[in-house]
């Protein structure tokens, strides 16, 4: 990726130009993670994803590849009674 400049408005904001914005997948709302380079002045950004909707959309395309089961099937396979009557 090229070098990009952005604009630090008088609040401190970062403005970030909608091309760059676009390529790479920022949208309003999104937490960015920054960071400095070796205590220099090198700024680095990392969009900030929620762990819970990865850890969601991997459930979810475990269930649909039939790679799941239910705690039931889970229980008998381990042994485990589940004192159900």
């Amino acid at each position: 990726m090229a070098v990009r400049t952005v604009k630090v408005d008088p609040k401190g904001r970062l403005l970030i130009p909608r091309e760059l914005r676009d390529e790479l997948g920022i949208v309003p709302g999104d937490t960015l993670f920054v960071e400095r380079e070796f205590g220099q002045p090198v700024l680095r950004y990392a969009k900030a994803e929620n762990p819970f909707d990865a850890l969601a959309e991997h459930a979810e395309a475990e269930y649909r590849a039939g790679r799941t089961v239910t705690l039931e099937e889970l229980a008998t396979e381990l042994g485990i009674d589940l004192g159900e009557e």
